[in-house]
């Protein structure tokens, strides 16, 4: 045999034999006892979905509308929002109302362009929000205003429309424009003192409830609100006797300044819940505030594979990569986004870490982004999303007691990164958006955790 087919031969032994469960890697230039150790294992999890009732709304945009999907169900937005007065503002002294607007901008919106939305707009009249306070997405809007739709005594506003016809109010965005009714515009008109402060204004304009009473094919994706107040004065023109009338406009914006909540609701929730319990291949994850999936880790299981390690060797995880595969992709225009960025968070984690602004760690949470991957040999994409969980895993069997399993969730968020690729923001992601992927039970491709091991 020549040379350089021994050589081939060995390093073919070689690699076949690093592909199987653990190897020695060195035994050539120092003892067996002093080689370390690789080794592959795979877990296998259990999962299931988890249908959301509401989440604490602190939304930097807001949805407006109704839309059915086939598959995640109905889901109804309507916008509850304080708006932000300028303090010690003072009309000029004999000044008219003329009209006042409620403009919503938005950017875009998703579903059928052409269908109509019929909205409301009522005042807050009863009760409006704490600043500081936590308010879930499901609210009961008749705590802060009384709104009816076949007796609308506090109505400000109404106009149907759809997504298509708005105006171009700003270059970048489209806008709709509601006139507000003329008895509201005569009362708005304030003294002084009503603008001292926000907890002045809000004790006379508690704030706006937006809604829709009919439209299941579209929802708007409000990037801003204003009120818009208009009115004028006229004074006499100094050293003449000549009068001149001035038009003025206030601009009262439902910004970061004042408290918004964007009320979130599912209404055929036990419907849908009942029709994907039939199939346990898959789970699914939808948002805002709808379908979600509890992921299982077999942690005492995955610690007992480190402390018993091999030939008398410590195990240390150098990776533990869970991978979540979509499937069931619907690219038609009328199909939910698929979620961008998808987080993995310790269940008993979850209220402490969006309620307090919580800095991401890998020891609590773990981000997996929406990854395409070609089949070189057959040419089909595969879809996903990896999650390396070593770090979170290793805090967790440091512990002395360790449970059986650690209950993790998968739920579609929202991410700012820095120019250096830091996260500094993650919230919960209030945009819709679903993605169906492969459960623990999948008979194909079941969801498992792939872990790399070294001994010393």
């Amino acid at each position: 045999m020549k040379p350089n087919s021994i050589i081939l031969s060995l390093l073919s032994l070689l690699i076949f034999s690093c592909t199987d469960s653990f190897t020695n890697i060195g035994t050539e230039i120092q003892p067996t006892s002093d080689a370390i150790t690789v080794g592959t294992d795979t877990f296998h999890v259990t999962t299931e979905n988890v249908f959301i009732d509401y989440m604490y709304s602190k939304p930097d945009s807001f949805l407006l509308g109704t839309f059915y999907d086939v598959k995640y169900g109905s889901t109804k937005a309507d916008i509850l929002a304080q708006v932000k007065c300028p303090i010690d503002f003072a009309y000029r002294v004999g000044a008219i109302p003329d009209s006042a607007l409620v403009v919503l901008y938005y950017k875009s919106w998703f579903g059928d362009k052409y269908s109509p939305l019929d909205v409301n707009i009522y005042e807050m009249n009863k009760k409006t929000f704490d600043y500081s306070g936590l308010y879930p997405t499901n609210l009961d809007p008749s705590v802060y205003t009384d709104h009816d739709l076949y007796q609308p005594t506090n109505l400000l506003a109404h106009k149907v429309f759809s997504a298509r016809d708005a105006s171009k109010k700003l270059t970048d965005t489209t806008s709709v424009i509601f006139k507000l009714d003329t008895a509201f515009v005569r009362k708005f008109i304030k003294g002084a003192s009503t603008y001292t402060s926000d907890f002045a204004f809000t004790n006379f304009f508690k704030g706006l409830y937006i809604t829709t009473n009919y439209g299941a094919s579209t929802m708007l994706n409000i990037s801003q609100i204003d009120l818009e107040y208009y009115y004028h004065y006229t004074y006499i023109v100094p050293g003449t006797s000549r009068l001149d009338t001035v038009n003025n406009v206030v601009i009262f914006p439902a910004n970061a300044e004042v408290r918004q909540v964007n009320r979130i609701l599912h209404p055929d929730k036990d419907l849908i819940k009942q029709k994907l319990a039939l199939k346990d291949s898959v789970n699914y994850v939808s948002s805002p505030a709808n379908i979600q999936t509890r992921v299982n880790l077999p942690l005492n299981r995955m610690k007992q594979r480190l402390n018993t390690g091999i030939n008398g060797k410590k195990l240390f995880m150098n990776s533990a990569l869970l991978k979540v595969e979509a499937t069931e992709i619907d690219n038609t225009s009328l199909a939910q986004p698929i979620v961008s960025y998808m987080m993995l968070i310790k269940e008993s984690a979850i209220y402490r870490f969006f309620n307090s602004n919580e800095v991401f760690s890998d020891t609590c949470a773990v981000m997996g982004t929406y990854t395409s991957e070609k089949n070189s040999t057959t040419g089909v994409y595969k879809y996903y999303y990896t999650f390396d969980i070593a770090s979170l895993i290793d805090n967790e069997i440091k512990n002395t007691t360790t449970p059986e399993n650690l209950s993790m969730r998968l739920m579609p968020v929202n991410v700012e990164y820095n120019s250096s690729n830091v996260i500094t923001s993650v919230k919960q992601q209030y945009l819709l958006n679903a993605v169906t992927i492969r459960s623990g039970k999948n008979s194909y491709s079941p969801m498992t955790i792939k872990v790399v091991y070294s001994g010393f």
